[in-house]
């Protein structure tokens, strides 16, 4: 991700040490390999030696040349830890075959594309044939169908529950380590030996109401791309509107249909109110204008293909599944693309919904990570930081010495005065600081979680920006369009109740400057980065890759296991 280091946000806060890094791990599916498989009972089969000593010479080599993706050195110490906790026994394999827990996993894998995930990471279109072959297998070779499903079965668990990459592969402030399953432990005493394999996989994903919705979604999409995207809707040289000449009316209507955005009925004849309301409801769900008209950008948008759909939902699982098991508090959520806030309450309900600014594209980022808000300050001062002081206000100064600084309310602090001021802010001697009130570019309140980036959530007098579709113009932090109820949501269980809407609001417009008011319980934050949403009443929504994350998470997933961790 591009640095925020200057940045618009980045000298609000304390400078703070970056976070550590959790340590590198050599096996990526467990905290430990070993601490929960020593009391584990083996798999209730014979011991062969040549089985054994195959197991072993696949642990020694990190791979097997009979996998799709062979090399699983990512899981070698998770491979040796279960296969030593069973004394070198089959895990999958009874006298009379396949286990139904083996048949369980072999069934999940093939469907992993319900999932998000890759098929080919798991074998599941070999299974079939193996599984057949183990009819007349020696023991060599079923310790090969063993130790495949073995592979198999870690990786789909691990990816399924944290994700196939570590988010900090791209810099993300998100800490998934904490969220690893004893995976040794956890196949061999829940998995290997499951009542109901089904029940105990599903178990594995993530608890959220959205996830689940996501990955309804990606069914239904991978539904329609199976029948094809059919004929594509016509482009257009000029704006459409109800009761223009458009011949692509055909096309139009059955894409509309196609994608849930206008009902079934009589086929109109023309670009008609029915037609409009379609386009609109299309609209709405792609983060446009919703107006009902039919530009370029919305012809280009209906024309994206599904599959590029299923990939974006595919991506938003991936998202998910990096998400912290549980929040001890319900959290604060910004999505980047979707320019947009959720603050939760209790069982996963909205409290408040708004829109907001994000950072621009490039160079200024609004970075990906969780944190606490811990404090807000109403009428807060704006530190200028060095790289607008340089752009922007010596310049100034330049041509307008003091009648600059009070006609943007700059306060110059630290000593600096007269003749020697220029050369103190150069220096950085010296600092400029905005004075509170309606035209501080913090607006008039900012929501407060410390992080090393210097990020936070705050108003702005500029709040025309919100009736844009696309709306990354900050510096990387995140201006809000009702800052007001936010506060008040915040702070609704403190002061006696104290803090209504129009109380935060009364705060902003007349308070005492740079007052800050502390959460008695802090509320995590967390800014991610998701371009398929799925709302409350199954509406599916797409929003650009502004950042192209998407696009670097799908360039690493191409290559293939093992992921980097």
């Amino acid at each position: 991700m591009v640095s925020i280091a200057a940045t618009g946000c980045k000298s609000q806060t304390p400078s703070q040490a970056p976070k550590a890094a959790p340590p590198p791990s050599a096996a990526r599916g467990a905290v430990s390999a070993t601490a929960a498989v020593q009391s584990a009972p083996p798999a209730p089969a014979q011991v062969s030696p040549a089985f054994a000593a195959r197991v072993k010479e696949i642990a020694a080599a990190g791979q097997i040349a009979g996998m799709e993706r062979p090399n699983f050195s990512d899981y070698t110490k998770h491979f040796v830890a279960v296969y030593e906790a069973s004394g070198y026994a089959p895990l999958w394999l009874r006298a009379d075959g396949l286990s139904k827990q083996g048949a369980g996993v072999i069934q999940a894998v093939e469907v992993s594309a319900q999932k998000g995930l890759s098929t080919v990471d798991y074998d599941a279109s070999r299974w079939p044939q193996r599984v057949d072959a183990l009819k007349t297998a020696d023991d060599v070779q079923k310790a090969d169908f063993d130790a495949e499903l073995t592979v198999a079965a870690m990786r789909y668990i691990s990816d399924l529950h944290i994700g196939r990459v570590n988010p900090r592969k791209f810099n993300f402030g998100i800490d998934v380590v904490t969220k690893k399953y004893d995976l040794p432990g956890f196949l061999v005493t829940t998995v290997v030996n499951a009542a109901d394999v089904h029940a105990v996989l599903e178990g594995v994903e993530p608890a959220y109401n959205g996830y689940r919705r996501t990955a309804a979604a990606l069914n239904h999409y991978q539904q329609l791309a199976a029948q094809g995207d059919g004929a594509p809707v016509p482009a257009v040289t000029k704006s459409v509107g109800v009761g223009d000449n458009y011949p692509g009316v055909a096309q139009l209507v059955a894409r509309l249909r196609q994608l849930g955005d206008m009902p079934a009925g009589s086929d109109p004849q023309g670009y008609d109110d029915a037609v409009a309301e379609g386009v609109k409801h299309f609209q709405e769900r792609h983060g446009m204008t919703a107006d009902g008209k039919l530009g370029a950008a919305t012809v280009r948008e209906l024309n994206v293909p599904l599959a590029t759909r299923v990939q974006q939902l595919s991506d938003a699982l991936e998202r998910w599944r990096w998400m912290p098991l549980e929040f001890p508090q319900p959290p604060v959520v910004v999505n980047i693309p979707e320019f947009r806030l959720r603050a939760f309450e209790s069982g996963q309900k909205i409290g408040v919904v708004m829109n907001v600014v994000v950072g621009k594209a490039a160079p200024t980022q609004t970075p990906v990570f969780t944190d606490n808000i811990r404090y807000i300050v109403f009428r807060p001062y704006w530190n200028v930081p060095p790289s607008i002081i340089r752009s922007s206000v010596i310049p100034g100064i330049n041509r307008g010495g003091s009648g600059y600084l009070e006609k943007e309310q700059f306060e110059v602090t630290g000593g600096c005065s007269g003749a020697d001021m220029v050369a103190g802010l150069r220096s950085g001697k010296c600092s400029v600081r905005q004075k509170p009130g309606p035209k501080n570019s913090l607006g008039l309140i900012k929501f407060i979680f410390p992080n090393s980036n210097n990020v936070y959530l705050h108003s702005t007098p500029a709040t025309q920006l919100f009736s844009q579709s696309r709306r990354d113009f900050s510096h990387g932090c995140i201006r809000l369009e009702h800052p007001a109820e936010l506060a008040a949501f915040l702070l609704r269980n403190q002061d006696n109740g104290r803090w209504t809407e129009a109380a935060a609001q009364q705060a902003m417009d007349s308070g005492p400057d740079n007052r800050t008011v502390n959460l008695n319980t802090t509320v995590p934050v967390l800014i991610l980065y998701v371009t398929a949403v799925v709302d409350e009443d199954g509406s599916v929504h797409f929003f650009d890759d502004i950042y192209g994350h998407d696009r670097k998470l799908e360039a690493v997933l191409a290559k293939g296991p093992p992921y980097p961790w």
